[in-house]
């Protein structure tokens, strides 16, 4: 077996185990946590769901759709090993720059702490531009935009949600046909209360005064860390699924 093939075996193993992790069933506590979180959005008013959809909705559509002019060129014809030898060094800087944002924000008290989100979400779906690109893949294309919030929602969403979205994103090639031509039409509804649910009690506690700091660096770093090892496995079912299958 050459050094190519080992790294390629390692990671299809990577792979794998990501996989049967996906699609686990939900445990009992998250069916309980999934109840719990139904009915705290039920107390929520309409108009307020409405308002947290539209600001989710401007500011992710703002960077993942409007930012054509700062996305990489897609890096072709290079080897696996040295595709995601780059790709680590990228979510470690931004691994870093986001657990560095997170400390600010969180000492400066309830406002600051406020501002973390939006940078926060920034920061994110530009690791996704950079992850794509050094998978080859052009994020030009409108396709490739919406699989980037596909990547997006399995990283931050309950187990319940997950499951579903990597049913869409492991059968990508035959899902994208069926998908709306207009990105208005996407369910900005579930992408947002899944995404708020799932990062709630780490950024509220970043609120809190004297811990604040501490907890927004450390939820940073492990949301960026989270998200770089599903885009990482969510391309690599795309890497592997065009390519012989490899001798297990």
């Amino acid at each position: 077996m050459t050094p190519t093939e080992h790294t390629e075996q390692e990671a299809y193993a990577e792979l794998r185990a990501w996989q049967r992790k996906m699609q686990e069933k939900p445990t009992l506590l998250n069916r309980f946590a999934r109840r719990v979180q139904i009915r705290l959005n039920a107390l929520l008013p309409e108009r307020v769901h409405e308002a947290i959809t539209a600001a989710i909705k401007h500011m992710v559509r703002g960077v993942l759709f409007g930012s054509t002019h700062t996305t990489r060129n897609p890096v072709l014809d290079v080897p696996l090993a040295e595709r995601e030898a780059a790709i680590r060094t990228r979510v470690k800087y931004y691994r870093n720059t986001a657990a560095a944002e997170g400390a600010v924000t969180g000492a400066g008290g309830f406002l600051l702490g406020l501002a973390d989100f939006p940078l926060l979400l920034g920061l994110k779906l530009k690791l996704l531009f950079d992850i794509a690109a050094f998978y080859g893949y052009d994020v030009k294309d409108y396709t490739e935009r919406l699989y980037l919030l596909h990547v997006f929602q399995l990283a931050f969403s309950s187990q319940h949600t997950r499951n579903e979205v990597y049913r869409q994103v492991a059968d990508w090639e035959a899902y994208r046909h069926t998908l709306p031509t207009d990105v208005h039409e996407f369910d900005w509804r579930t992408f947002q209360q899944e995404y708020r649910d799932y990062i709630d009690l780490a950024k509220l506690a970043q609120l809190v005064p004297v811990i604040g700091a501490a907890v927004g660096a450390v939820a940073n770093y492990k949301l960026l860390e989270q998200l770089g090892d599903t885009a990482m496995n969510c391309y690599r079912m795309r890497y592997f699924a065009a390519r012989p299958a490899l001798e297990k």
